[in-house]
C-alpha cells in the first residue's frame, strides 16, 4: 500500500530552487524553469503584512513611502530574514505550481559551497515552512557546473566561477564533489554598492539600487572596451538636495568597479594556488568556467586570462546555469546520489 507521501508525491511536480541573492529561479520537474523573480518582499510595516513578492516588490524599492519597506531577505547567498524567506518561498512555490495551494512538492535547493549547519537548517526549516515535503541541498558551483554541462563525476578537474548577486563562489570539482574552494562575498550587489559609492564621492550625487544597476549594464565592464560608452546618471545633490543628472563614461565605471573585481580575481587565484597539481593539469587543458549575472560583465572573461594566462570559458546562459543544474539533479537521481553531499 502507498503511503501518504507516494500519494502526495503523485499530485506534486517536484522542484529545483536557485536561491539567489538578487533572483530566484524555480524548476518544475517535467516543465523546465517556470518562474524567475527578484528575491524580493514588501511589507506594510505596522501590521507586518506581505503586499508584494517578486517583480511587484523590486519595483517599489527605494520608491515607497514610510510605511511600506522593500526587504531582501537572502543577504550575501545566505538567510537574513528567515520570517520574510519562508513567505517569500511559499509564495513561489504556490505560484510555480499555479497557485495550487495543497501541492507539498520535494525540492532541492542550490545554496554556498561554504553555508555553515546553521545556514543550512535555515534553508531547510524556511522551505518546510512554505510548503515543501523533502528538502535537499546542493553546493551552488557543483549545480552550476552540471548546468553548464562539465564532466564533473569523472575523475578530472573541472573549475567553476560563479559570480552571483550576494556571492562568488569558486570551486574544482572532481568525481562529483569539491576538492578545494573559496568563496567571498563579494559579487554583483558589490559592484552596484562601488558604483553608488564612486558616484557620490566624485560627483557630490545620491544615487539608488536601480540606477546603479543600470549603470553597471549600460556602461560597466572589467578590461577596456573598443569603443567608449556614455551614460546620464539621474540623482540627488548632496549639497543642493536638489535632483541633478550628470553624465559618466566607461573608464570611470571601470574605476569604481576596480576593487570588487580585484577581490574576485584574489580568491581565483587562491583557489588556484591550493589545487593539487593532477587537478591543476586539467584546468590548464580545458579552463576555467565563469557563470552567474556577474559573468555578463564585458570583459571580465578577458580580464580573468590576463590574470591566470588560462583559457575562460563563459557558459551559454550563465543566469541559469545554477538552477538547470539543480534540475538536472532532480531528474536524475543516480547524479543527485554522487553529488549529495549535505
Amino acid at each position: 500500500m502507498p503511503g501518504l507521501s507516494d500519494i502526495l508525491g503523485w499530485f506534486s511536480s517536484d522542484l529545483a530552487i536557485d536561491l539567489g541573492t538578487a533572483t530566484t529561479l524555480v524548476y518544475v520537474r517535467g516543465k523546465g524553469i517556470t518562474l524567475s523573480e527578484p528575491s524580493v518582499v514588501a511589507i506594510e510595516k505596522q501590521s507586518n503584512t506581505v503586499l508584494a513578492v517578486g517583480v511587484e516588490a523590486k519595483r517599489m524599492v527605494g520608491r515607497t513611502p514610510g510605511n511600506i519597506v522593500a526587504i531582501r531577505p537572502i543577504k550575501e547567498g545566505v538567510i537574513a530574514d528567515f520570517a520574510m524567506t519562508e513567505r517569500m518561498l511559499h509564495y513561489f512555490i504556490t505560484k510555480a505550481h499555479n497557485r495550487r495551494a495543497f501541492v507539498r512538492p520535494r525540492c532541492i535547493i542550490g545554496v554556498p559551497s561554504r553555508i555553515t549547519e546553521v545556514e543550512q537548517r535555515a534553508v531547510r526549516e524556511s522551505a518546510s515552512q512554505a510548503g515543501a515535503r523533502e528538502v535537499y541541498l546542493i553546493e551552488e558551483p557543483v549545480a552550476a557546473a552540471i548546468g553548464a554541462g562539465l564532466p564533473i563525476t569523472e575523475p578530472s578537474g573541472n573549475m567553476v566561477v560563479d559570480i552571483g548577486g550576494g556571492t562568488t563562489d569558486i570551486a574544482v570539482i572532481s568525481l562529483g564533489g569539491i576538492v578545494c574552494s573559496e568563496s567571498v562575498k563579494v559579487a554583483g550587489d558589490s559592484m552596484d554598492d562601488a558604483i553608488m559609492s564612486y558616484i557620490k564621492r566624485r560627483y557630490n550625487l545620491l544615487i539608488g539600487d536601480h540606477m546603479a544597476e543600470r549603470v553597471k549594464i549600460e556602461v560597466g565592464s572589467a578590461y577596456p572596451l573598443e569603443q567608449a560608452k556614455t551614460m546620464m546618471v539621474k540623482g540627488r545633490d548632496m549639497i543642493s538636495g536638489i535632483p541633478r543628472t550628470v553624465v559618466v563614461n566607461d573608464s570611470e565605471i571601470r574605476e569604481a568597479l576596480e576593487d570588487p573585481i580585484h577581490a574576485i580575481v584574489n580568491a581565483l587565484r587562491n583557489a588556484l594556488e591550493n589545487t593539487p597539481p593532477e587537478l591543476a593539469g586539467d584546468i590548464i587543458d580545458k579552463g576555467v568556467v565563469i557563470t552567474g549575472g556577474g559573468s555578463l560583465l564585458p570583459g571580465i572573461a578577458t580580464r580573468f586570462q590576463e590574470e591566470t594566462n588560462l583559457p575562460i570559458i563563459t557558459v551559454e546562459d550563465p543566469l541559469t546555469s545554477v538552477v538547470y543544474g539543480v534540475g538536472k539533479v532532480l531528474d536524475e537521481i543516480e547524479l543527485f546520489r554522487k553529488v549529495e553531499k549535505f
